[in-house]
């Protein structure tokens, strides 16, 4: 048949760069060096030399090196993904690999200057500051003319503040304790505080009084008198009282255009998603035994696959006087099962070393020694 034409693992191998199908690792010494035992290592696992592998060198060496590429892939995949937050919008021109990544701030902080651009506290949107003139008996004020003569496109203006607003209570604050005791309205005038209210409250009354008094002089604007208020509903402004005068009226906007562009920022060359985020292929001599075995393990489950698939184009092999079946189906589904075994044990390896864990550990491990010392007898010391 023509499978027993096509040349088959003969026992040995010698690898040599460019032997892999992508040959990321050929140049790596240790690699190299681990190359033709894992062959050996694979083949004897799948029954040679008791039963043929229909397998080659270069089979081997393909599993081999996409072993150590998953085993980067996931290790690689896991720190991106904890330390996603510090790293975007760094540059992709270095590598992350080996590099020790202190958590940080800079996309929290990024996030939370858009609360600040609402509050007008901060942030990256620009506020624009215009008027209109009030006009005598006229109560309502259509802003959205304002901005179409202003060359403000239609539902892009924001009103974000009415400069519109008596003057504060404070300025007329009338205290009936004014004029008794010494003269502390002189001592405070020198810390420029006199101009507020009398002095002698600062001294002789708790500051709820002043407080209580500034309240009723505000709920009295608001009851008994008409006071300075306004609504904005739709950008149309509604002026309380009703203007007797024209005078002019200050605000403050922003563009609601500059809240989307601010919050696009086009970085060539910097951590956008997890796509360019500079995780590179693992450098195989800096893999320690214990990935190395990982590796090991699920180079024979590729390797087994392979063979198996090998095997599944020739169900049944002639023999003198009858006919041989081959496992492939049982290769293919235990290299499947063993495949996604490994993988589950890597990433539960990963999740009991996360910063969060280790951390949740450490917090554990302090309390129990804190409960254990607390057992300890406290010696009194008399001299």
């Amino acid at each position: 048949m023509e499978l027993l034409d096509v040349p088959i693992w003969p026992g040995s191998s010698s690898f040599f760069p460019g032997s892999t199908p992508f040959g990321f690792y050929d140049n790596d010494y240790e690699f190299q060096v681990d190359a033709d035992k894992v062959a050996d290592f694979c083949a004897k696992r799948l029954g040679y030399p008791i039963v043929d592998v229909e397998l080659q060198d270069k089979n081997f060496y393909a599993a081999f090196e996409q072993a150590v590429t998953a085993y980067g892939n996931e290790v690689y995949a896991y720190k991106l993904r904890e330390n996603y937050l510090s790293i975007e919008g760094a540059s992709t021109g270095s590598s992350l690999n080996n590099a020790l990544i202190t958590p940080n701030f800079s996309t929290i902080i990024r996030i939370s200057e858009t609360y600040g651009s609402e509050a007008g506290v901060g942030g990256e949107i620009t506020y624009h500051t215009g008027s209109i003139t009030l006009r005598n008996n006229v109560q309502q004020y259509d802003l959205k003319l304002w901005a179409s003569a202003s060359g403000i496109e239609a539902g892009d203006l924001e009103i974000k503040r009415i400069f519109y607003e008596g003057s504060p209570a404070i300025v007329r604050y009338f205290d009936p304790y004014a004029g008794v005791g010494s003269d502390f309205q002189g001592l405070l005038e020198s810390f420029e505080w006199g101009q507020y209210s009398p002095g002698i409250n600062f001294v002789m009354m708790p500051i709820y009084f002043d407080l209580e008094k500034i309240q009723a002089i505000e709920f009295n604007d608001q009851i008994r008198r008409s006071a300075y208020t306004f609504e904005i509903r739709n950008n149309v402004l509604k002026i309380f009282p009703i203007p007797s005068l024209a005078t002019p009226l200050f605000f403050e906007y922003i563009l609601k255009s500059d809240r989307y562009k601010s919050s696009i920022s086009q970085n060539t060359g910097k951590v956008t998603n997890v796509l360019n985020a500079p995780y590179g292929n693992p450098d195989y001599c800096s893999i320690n035994s214990i990935g190395r075995q990982w590796i090991f393990e699920y180079t024979i489950c590729l390797a087994k696959e392979m063979l198996g698939y090998v095997r599944g184009k020739y169900q049944a092999i002639p023999i003198p006087n009858s006919t041989t079946t081959l496992n492939s189906s049982d290769l293919i589904s235990a290299a499947s099962s063993e495949k996604t075994a490994l993988i589950e044990k890597l990433k539960m390896y990963l999740d009991e070393t996360s910063r969060k864990t280790l951390l949740e550990n450490r917090a554990s491990e302090a309390e129990s020694q804190r409960l254990i010392l607390n057992q300890i007898p406290s010696l009194i010391f008399i001299g």
